[in-house]
């Protein structure tokens, strides 16, 4: 687990570089904002997470269940969404919009791909929509 990248992953990089060649300007991991979202963009009182979809639990083709330890596991990934929980209602609470971006929205047989994944953010970015997620198709 020690190899496992919390920020900075692939995911991010891809999602980071294509929202800055749409002109979009954004501050890295925050620390002063609940969860340090991975993207945050003052000037439209936004955040995005970029979740992969297993240290997360969400509920796609890409999670399952580890067979060895499970209690740990369990425990872990439930700690992770019920902190997920509190940052976005901390987030909310104080006026930032909350989008959540899926690692199946990108990868996995059911992906969006890069393309339609930044189009939908930088969507969500100009027209002001409350809260999103972006997950792959089911």
């Amino acid at each position: 687990m020690s190899n496992v990248k919390g920020k900075n992953t692939g995911l991010e990089l891809l999602i980071r570089k294509a929202l800055f060649a749409k002109g979009f300007r954004y501050k890295l991991h925050d620390k002063s904002l609940p969860g340090k979202p991975d993207l945050v963009f003052p000037k439209y009182n936004a955040v995005i997470f970029i979740h992969g979809c297993f240290w997360h639990g969400h509920d796609c083709h890409l999670f399952k269940w580890p067979s060895t330890r499970q209690d740990f596991w369990k425990n872990k990934i439930n700690r992770n969404m019920d902190v997920d929980v509190r940052n976005y209602r901390q987030l909310k609470d104080k006026g930032w919009w909350v989008l959540t971006i899926w690692g199946c929205a990108i990868k996995g047989k059911y992906n969006l791909g890069v393309q339609e994944v930044t189009d939908r953010a930088a969507y969500w970015l100009k027209y002001g929509m409350r809260d999103v997620v972006i997950k792959g198709r089911e």
